[in-house]
């Protein structure tokens, strides 16, 4: 699972853009990991949706059980 994480920071990050500094770097890819990665990034592991939208769901069909 790790390295399909990494291969894909890789790909949509790391490959696009170079950085002057480790600092903008280290922030580039904090801001991927919380704003795209977790929250926009479909998985094929959650069916699909993105981690808010299965954990949504989840917690709906929860409320309802």
């Amino acid at each position: 699972m790790m390295e399909s994480f990494w291969g894909r920071m890789q790909t949509e990050l790391l490959n696009r853009k170079s950085w002057t500094t480790v600092v903008e770097l280290s922030m580039a890819m904090a801001d991927y990991i919380e704003n795209f990665h977790n929250i926009r990034r479909r998985h094929s592991t959650l069916a699909l949706l993105t981690p808010t939208e299965y954990e949504t769901t989840n917690l709906i069909q929860l409320q309802l059980s």
